[in-house]
């Protein structure tokens, strides 16, 4: 398995920490049980937020080949549109 990358990581967190304190603020609870009820919830939230995050993708380098030379063939005179024939 991969390793997650810097953009996983943080949209993550960042996921769960604001998450965690909008489920807080507009629930209003002062349970025990829905306290940890909202944290899993935004810790499940925010592990798929991570991994919906596009993967980079690797790239490829093309190597430049140099350029095949190949010897001068001669030019037929017909193809020149000389008059004198070779």
């Amino acid at each position: 398995m991969p390793r997650p990358t810097a953009a996983q990581l943080a949209y993550g967190s960042i996921t769960v920490i604001f998450s965690t304190l909008a489920m807080l603020l507009l629930s209003q609870t002062s349970s025990t049980v829905g306290i940890a009820i909202i944290a899993v919830s935004a810790l499940a939230l925010g592990l798929l937020v991570a991994l919906t995050v596009p993967q980079p993708k690797p790239r490829v380098v093309a190597l430049r080949k140099p350029a095949r030379r190949t010897a001068e063939e001669p030019v037929p005179a017909v193809a020149t549109g000389s008059k004198t024939a070779a």
